[in-house]
């Protein structure tokens, strides 16, 4: 059985009947979200459930292309963790520690935009406290500069980080939300780049 296949069986059997009876995900602005690649979904990191949420909201015929950006080192430890993140979550390996510099930390995530996927991406860098907003890393301002034709979707989260906070592996019946804002693109100016994501990610519901 393919990754592809895997993927699909895995999102259509256990990650979205367990949003819909446990969670409950109320969408605004799904009209906004991508239809296709390359794009950059961008979102707030509360909890290891946002990029399942981020994936499900999309259409099932997408998720051969979707790719979450993710922590090599948590991700790749352990042979089964690795398989599984990379077979069928399809995560992008982002090298967190180690002084790389950004390009070959973020190289596999330009390769992959280049290809047409969709990647999800977490401008904070790590999960931070549920409902509060951290401090935007410079990853995202370096991956629109390389890639200044691909749109940025801004996603808003909130209440995942209670389902599921950083730290526990129970999950918690709680009912969320996710926002979808207009696309963003870069026009050459970092900070305002930065403040509209900020803007996008940080609001009040």
């Amino acid at each position: 059985m393919g990754p592809v296949v895997l993927r699909l069986l895995f999102y259509a059997l256990i990650v979205k009947p367990f949003l819909l009876l446990a969670v409950g995900v109320s969408v605004r602005g799904r009209e906004r979200l991508p239809r296709q690649g390359p794009a950059l979904i961008v979102a707030n990191h509360n909890s290891h459930l946002d990029a399942l949420v981020l994936a499900a909201i999309l259409p099932l015929r997408l998720l051969p292309r979707i790719r979450p950006a993710a922590s090599a080192e948590y991700f790749l430890r352990g042979r089964w963790r690795s398989w599984f993140a990379r077979q069928v979550i399809g995560i992008i390996p982002v090298a967190t520690q180690g002084g790389c510099s950004r390009a070959e930390v973020l190289s596999e995530v330009g390769d992959a935009l280049a290809a047409g996927d969709i990647v999800i991406f977490f401008p904070e860098g790590t999960r931070g406290e549920p409902e509060a907003l951290g401090k935007l890393k410079s990853g995202i301002v370096w991956l629109a500069q390389q890639r200044p034709t691909v749109p940025i979707y801004p996603v808003r989260l909130r209440g995942l980080g209670k389902v599921l906070p950083k730290g526990d592996w129970l999950p918690v019946p709680f009912f969320c939300d996710a926002w979808v804002g207009e696309p963003l693109h870069w026009e050459g100016d970092r900070q305002r780049l930065m403040g509209s994501l900020a803007a996008n990610l940080g609001g009040t519901l």
